[in-house]
């Protein structure tokens, strides 16, 4: 059925008499605009495996679900997942969509190097009734490795090197570090991914399956919903529905309405996390990208610029506000909706993939890089290396100082830190939008301040506003941030850690990495030209969403 939206009506209507979805299927490079030999078309061709995951998959079934029996009968109650970004948030997904009711055992996320969340981690562990999921799809990842040791050495404290391995299982590509340190220190599995998938279209690899398998979420109904899709995703018609979405996302955003903003039901909620990454990372460079908005409430029309476009998601018994979404039609917003199944994650998940390489293909880009992400992560190693020479961070003065916070911002003056929040929420223009980038703890009374913030900032400026909690984010929205369109106020949010917890080896602790990791992020920010406030929140951080309410006040007309 053709897209209700003009613009990707026709453009998808030229897509098919492109024949793009046939050659996407047959590899055929140019569709994504990469030069025969480039840097690009190496890329795209090491990262296409994702298509043959109904061709792939199936056979490691057997293994997959074995392991996940034999887990469960040796008394594993929790699994602790240590990992970032694509190789997480599918897991996270899947854990929370299905719901910890109907899962054998209870899967904790750790996607993160903040001191408070981590010891908490540990002070309920019971090494003996917890496997640790090590999941990296290159094996390296600075945040897995540190999250690895850490536990590594509790978990031998408590059962000796021998038991401890047997409750650990890696997943990575062949021939990493991971693989290596999995089978030295007899790890009860190493699973080996296919290597030429990328980490964000990974969910429907090992990466999604085995965290369903250890949590009994039938891993099997994933990839058959997965593989019915890639099955109508062959299709050169407009009942492709990953051409349609594709198609949707890729007009709007040449349009300039490159804010796109995912409704989901709330038992989709979660769902959310996964597409921003995908859709963000894969087509958020070099000055493109659409920016998905997944965790807004649905306002009134006049609430929002003319950069929006809704994707709106409805299950069979559960959906968003169809009289809201009707009111934003009709005052000519582009509305598409999706339906899906409850228990379709695995039909949405390849859907929204492959509406991202078709996106990509609309813009003009490699959607399978991420050529921004590097930066940061070679900055933290430099700021790592100053703080094992030098015993302390680097770090610059304040543009401004208040009792319980300080702001650093290189492109806002002001005496006092409300005031250069003012300025930097004045700076807001039409097409703009503020990224929240906290490196707190996330705390429910955190994440309230910081969500009416983000309404008053949306009522008062029609900006729209994203948030994400580092360094999460930098494996997430990252990549948009810095090489996506310059249109970006971005408020870096940290504070003092209570705790210094040490991480093994490495000659810091996890809250020196974490202030790395933000000082880092802001720098890179900046150098790309970016409008920066980095928010320093001193002392106790119980308060911190009251004092950052405080700090708006003024700019938000509180």
């Amino acid at each position: 059925m053709p897209l209700a939206y003009e613009p990707a009506a026709r453009l998808a209507d030229r897509l098919l008499a492109d024949h793009v979805v046939s050659r996407i299927w047959a590899r055929d490079l140019a569709v994504w605009q990469a030069d025969p030999g480039s840097a690009d078309a190496r890329s795209i061709a090491s990262r296409l495996g994702w298509l043959d995951v109904a061709a792939t998959m199936p056979p490691q079934l057997d293994r997959v679900t074995g392991i996940g029996q034999a887990v469960r009968a040796d008394g594993v109650e929790s699994v602790y997942l240590l990992g970032m970004g694509g190789s997480s948030l599918c897991a996270e997904v899947i854990a929370t969509v299905v719901g910890p009711d109907r899962t054998a055992v209870r899967l904790h996320v750790l996607d993160t190097t903040d001191e408070q969340t981590i010891t908490a981690a540990a002070g309920r562990l019971d090494p003996a009734r917890s496997l640790f999921l090590v999941a990296s799809k290159s094996g390296g990842t600075v945040e897995v490795a540190s999250l690895e040791k850490f536990f590594w050495s509790l978990s031998v404290a408590a059962l000796g090197p021998r038991a401890a391995g047997r409750q650990f299982i890696a997943i990575t590509d062949p021939g990493t570090a991971l693989q290596k340190l999995g089978e030295s220190r007899g790890y009860r599995h190493v699973f080996l991914n296919p290597p030429d998938i990328g980490g964000r279209f990974s969910a429907l690899s090992l990466f999604g399956l085995v965290p369903a398998s250890l949590l009994d979420a039938m891993p099997g109904e994933l990839l058959e919903g997965g593989s019915a899709m890639a099955e109508g995703c062959r299709q050169e018609n407009h009942t492709n529905a990953g051409l349609e979405l594709g198609a949707f996302i890729g007009a709007a955003t040449l349009e300039g309405r490159n804010k796109l903003t995912v409704v989901l039901p709330p038992s989709l909620a979660s769902l959310g996390l996964w597409i921003e990454q995908l859709v963000a990372e894969s087509t958020g460079k070099h000055g493109k990208g659409a920016l998905p908005v997944v965790d807004e409430p649905l306002g009134r029309p006049d609430e929002y610029g003319q950069d929006r476009a809704f994707v709106a998601m409805a299950t069979e018994d559960d959906g968003p506000d169809a009289r809201g979404l009707e009111a934003l039609e009709d005052a000519g917003h582009p509305v598409l909706r999706l339906s899906t199944r409850r228990s379709g994650l695995g039909a949405e998940f390849f859907r929204w993939e492959f509406a991202t390489a078709v996106a990509g293909a609309v813009l003009g880009i490699n959607p399978f890089d991420e050529p921004n992400v590097a930066e940061a992560k070679e900055n933290t190693k430099a700021l790592l290396a100053a703080f094992g020479s030098e015993g302390r961070l680097p770090d610059q003065e304040p543009t401004a100082s208040g009792a319980r916070a300080f702001v650093q911002a290189p492109t806002f003056a002001g005496t006092s830190p409300e005031g250069v929040v003012a300025a930097a929420v004045q700076s807001i223009a039409p097409g703009d939008y503020a990224a929240f980038l906290s490196y707190l703890p996330p705390t429910s009374g955190l994440e309230s301040a910081i969500a009416a913030i983000r309404h008053a900032l949306r009522s008062k400026t029609h900006a729209a506003t994203t948030y994400g909690v580092g360094p999460r984010y930098l494996h997430s929205t990252g990549q948009y941030h810095k090489g996506g369109p310059d249109n970006v106020v971005a408020f870096v949010i940290t504070g003092d850690d209570a705790t210094e917890t040490p991480i093994p080896d490495a000659g810091y602790s996890f809250g020196v990495l974490k202030r790395s990791q933000a000082l880092a992020d802001a720098g890179t920010l900046a150098a790309h030209g970016r409008r920066v406030v980095r928010i320093h929140i001193r002392g106790d951080q119980g308060d911190a969403g009251e004092v950052l309410t405080r700090l708006f006040a003024d700019a938000l007309g509180g």
